[in-house]
């Protein structure tokens, strides 16, 4: 230990001749060098003001300006200082040992810069990703945790970098955080595997909180979306939790986003409606459809002839995301055909069957006829 500080008392006492040396027998070079790294530290300054002042107009834009504005304002003191140093101390006659001493002050500081800035740019796609509230970003608390990961991944690079950059040899120390990482990747592979499909909600934005999806036999509002699993509050009032996996797995339904819903209705009409009432049908229905606000309609044409009915197929769409308001439409539609078909004495459908029986001869008896005839003379003698 005594030799250690001996060894460090002569270098520092070396260094510092040297330094004396160098200032007595070069002022006017160092005075020129001196001004040049003033001005580069002061336009350094200046540009770190400039995010300064950015961010201050800007706020909490997660925009890309606004990221690199911030990036900019973190910019450290001590990065400036030794940044100017080593530009200038390459042409200014510096001694060996008080360039190598400018250089690694200048490795240190420009790794720890560069983390702070990539720690900066990551964060804020993070944010431009996730959105500008809070309350209606997909994974709130995951972006706490992305803060973490990304923060202690880009400071053990340069950590590492800089131990590198002093001649130290990591070799064994990548190969043991590597193999770390491995055993801690198989040992948490379930809750990884969650906290990826996490992620994935929060880039991907499939459905936020407070949206109505719909997945296997489930449909229900997003009440809460965690890092391992999201709450559902399904249309029955339960509440349902899946595993942030299998509801990614699984084919969703997002009712939110629904712009439009398309109706589709077959009307089974009597065989003895005329042809020309047929005809005339369409349009009666499309004047029906243009009267209730939220529904635009597509067509309507006879579409087959059935066992019991000529089939009219109507198509509108209702533009409205909302349940009831859809329903509403559908209602007014359905309530407005009733109506124009009574004034037209248009009948509905239903599935009917006659017999026909013949007799020995091959004529064609009604019995069904005859019984309504006796029927009717048994009522007059009444």
């Amino acid at each position: 230990m005594a030799g250690t500080t001996t060894n460090f008392v002569e270098k520092s006492s070396t260094l510092a001749a040297e330094a004396q040396a160098w200032v007595s027998g070069n002022l006017v070079g160092i005075l020129v060098a001196a001004a040049i790294g003033t001005a580069i530290a002061l336009a350094m300054l200046a540009v770190r003001s400039l995010g300064c002042k950015l961010i201050a107009r800007w706020g909490g834009d997660p925009h890309w300006p606004a990221i690199f504005a911030r990036a900019l304002a973190r910019t450290k003191l001590y990065f400036i200082v030794f940044t100017s140093a080593q530009l200038v101390a390459e042409h200014a006659d510096t001694p060996p040992s008080l360039m190598s001493a400018i250089h690694v002050g200048f490795v240190v500081t420009a790794a720890l810069q560069a983390a702070i800035w990539a720690r900066e740019l990551v964060l804020g796609y993070v944010s431009h990703r996730a959105g500008v509230d809070d309350e209606q970003s997909t994974l709130a608390s995951a972006i706490g945790i992305i803060r973490l990961l990304v923060t202690v991944t880009l400071f053990a690079i340069a950590v590492i970098l800089i131990l590198d950059n002093l001649g130290v040899n990591v070799t064994g120390l990548i190969a043991g955080l590597g193999i770390g990482g491995i055993a801690i990747g198989l040992a948490a592979q379930g809750i990884f595997q969650d906290l990826f499909a996490a992620l994935s909600i929060l880039f991907d934005k499939p459905f936020r909180r407070g949206d109505t999806i719909s997945f296997d036999q489930t449909t229900g509002t997003v009440e809460r979306i965690g890092l391992k699993s999201t709450r559902i509050r399904s249309v029955n009032g339960e509440e349902v939790i899946v595993s942030n996996a299998n509801l990614l797995n699984a084919r969703l339904q997002n009712m939110t986003r629904l712009e439009r819903r398309r109706v589709v209705m077959i009307l089974n009409l009597v065989y003895r409606t005329p042809a020309e009432i047929l005809a005339a049908l369409p349009e009666e229905l499309h004047k029906i459809v243009e009267r209730q606000p939220p529904a635009r309609f597509d067509r309507a044409h006879l579409s087959a002839f059935a066992g019991s009915s000529i089939d009219l197929e109507l198509v509108f769409f209702v533009e409205a995301h909302d349940y009831p308001s859809f329903m509403e439409a559908r209602q007014g539609v359905m309530l407005g055909i009733l109506r124009r078909f009574a004034e037209l004495d248009v009948e509905f459908a239903y599935p009917t069957q006659t017999t026909f029986t013949a007799a020995p001869d091959g004529r064609l008896i009604m019995p069904y006829a005859a019984a309504q005839k006796v029927a009717e003379a048994d009522s007059a003698q009444e």
